[in-house]
């Protein structure tokens, strides 16, 4: 018996599905898993923050406590050290170191070059030498003007120097221009150093109405003659004389160096031009191998914290040197102390606030521990579990950084207006007399101790968080 094939049509192979035909993941719509946006993680935390209302606010609370007690102390040590200044600022320019060249036994002479050497120093602004010298007629000069002759100290400094010192003018000004001979400046009590004929002087005693009398010479007005004196009565040679120019009247501040009240001013080479020129005039032998030295220079340096380098580079050379710096570096390292012991004891606060986020986010973490493996069996990733409680932690320091900062700026501003800490008697800390009862905010501590607080947040809750990724999601979702 044969087999027959069946009769009909064969089925193509083409007919037949193919595997390729059938559904390919290629033809399927691809999923893909966003995760939690921005939007679902803000609901989700302030959801759960009010869900626990009573343990919020008392996390929310030690921060505050926290943020306020660091910046009230930040901003009580800012106002001890504004008081410092203004205390210290009264005492002298703070900026200013003096040269004294009496009886040193360096080799070094303090002579032009080394100004010029002092000059060329880092943060070095202005650097004047001081002579000083007096006219009268038994003096190397006289200062006259018609019948009236100048009795008192005459200075001779660098007048570019007072220009960056900040010496300030009742009239007139600086002499300009490159030549300074006969430009002479007066202190403005100087004004009253002239004398008559009979060595009468004008007292300088205001009247019922506070006004001062007028000096005997107006000096920006009157004519001014500079003459050489004759050392000896048998010097028949004409004495030198000179028409000399005040420019202008120093305002009198007793806190510079040198001071500009009781002297005139001249500049340096040109008194010392003088000098050589009494010389000649005399017949005084000099010995001209010997240089012209100083004995006190002033110098001006950019900054208060400058002081003690370019002081250090001066001593080195075997000079003496006096600034404020010995007055205001031990009041400064002990103002320095008692503000880092302010800041330590607003930094323990903080840290007890930050234990206690741990703790809140530890206890949420355990009470949401079924709510975290739902989450995962969702398909939320671990960034985005992590990112709650992160946020919920960095929530938690923000709002207590804000309300903290707010809370300080009303104790600075009960501190300030009504003497919180009393003004110079002593608190309980002893700090009183150096604080002032002075409290002081700037917007960059308010701003820094947002950012701080909420640092501190999220690095309290990064423990929790890292609990909570770790939690099974099965275990998790099996906990009641």
């Amino acid at each position: 018996m044969t087999n027959t094939k069946p009769k009909g049509k064969t089925p193509s192979p083409k007919a037949r599905p193919s595997p390729k035909t059938r559904s390919s993941p290629k033809a399927r719509p691809k999923r893909r898993d966003k995760g939690m946006t921005m939007r679902d993680s803000v609901a989700m935390c302030v959801k759960n923050l009010l869900r626990r209302k009573v343990r919020t606010i008392l996390t929310v609370s030690g921060v505050i406590i926290g943020t306020c007690a660091i910046t009230v102390m930040i901003s009580l040590g800012l106002g001890m050290q504004k008081t410092l200044d203004e205390t210290l600022a009264q005492l002298g320019d703070l900026t200013i170191i003096s040269i004294y060249n009496y009886g040193t036994t360096t080799d070094t002479p303090l002579d032009d070059a080394m100004l010029d050497n002092i000059r060329a120093q880092e943060n070095v602004v202005a650097v004047t030498p001081v002579v000083n010298a007096y006219s009268s007629t038994w003096d190397n000069f006289t200062i006259t003007s018609g019948r009236y002759t100048y009795n008192g100290q005459v200075t001779g400094v660098d007048f570019d120097a007072l220009k960056q010192m900040g010496y300030s003018f009742n009239e007139g000004g600086f002499p300009e221009g490159e030549d300074m001979s006969n430009m002479i400046i007066f202190g403005s009590d100087a004004l009253y150093n002239w004398m008559d004929k009979k060595n009468n002087t004008v007292s300088q005693i205001p009247d019922a109405e506070g006004n001062l009398p007028d000096p005997y010479v107006d000096v920006m007005k009157d004519k001014l003659v500079l003459t050489i004196n004759k050392q000896e009565e048998q010097n028949t040679k004409r004495q030198p004389e000179y028409k000399i120019t005040c420019t202008g009247i120093f305002t009198g501040d007793w806190e510079k160096n040198p001071a500009p009240n009781y002297s005139i001013f001249m500049d340096v080479h040109y008194l010392q031009s003088l000098q050589a020129e009494y010389n000649q005039y005399n017949g005084v032998k000099v010995d001209r191998t010997k240089k012209t030295t100083y004995d006190q220079v002033i110098i001006k340096v950019a900054d208060m914290n400058d002081v003690e380098k370019v002081e250090n580079y001066i001593k080195d050379f075997g000079f003496q040197t006096s600034s404020m710096e010995s007055v205001r570096k031990p009041i400064q390292d002990q103002a320095n102390q008692q503000q880092m012991i302010l800041g330590s004891l607003g930094a323990i606060s903080l840290f007890v606030a930050a234990l206690s986020i741990t703790n809140t986010m530890i206890m949420s973490v355990y009470e949401r521990t079924r709510e975290i493996g739902v989450m995962k069996v969702l398909g939320c990733s671990l960034s985005d579990i992590r990112g709650v409680f992160l946020l919920e932690a960095g929530c938690i320091g923000f709002a207590g950084g804000v309300v903290g900062v707010i809370v300080s700026y009303v104790i600075s501003f009960v501190i300030n207006h009504y003497g919180g800490l009393g003004g110079g008697g002593g608190d309980s800390m002893g700090l009183s007399t150096s604080i002032g009862g002075s409290s002081i905010i700037p917007w960059w501590l308010a701003i820094g101790a947002v950012a701080f607080a909420t640092l501190v947040g999220l690095l309290s809750g990064f423990s929790p968080a890292n609990r909570a990724v770790k939690i099974s999601a099965l275990t998790a979702i099996k906990q009641e």
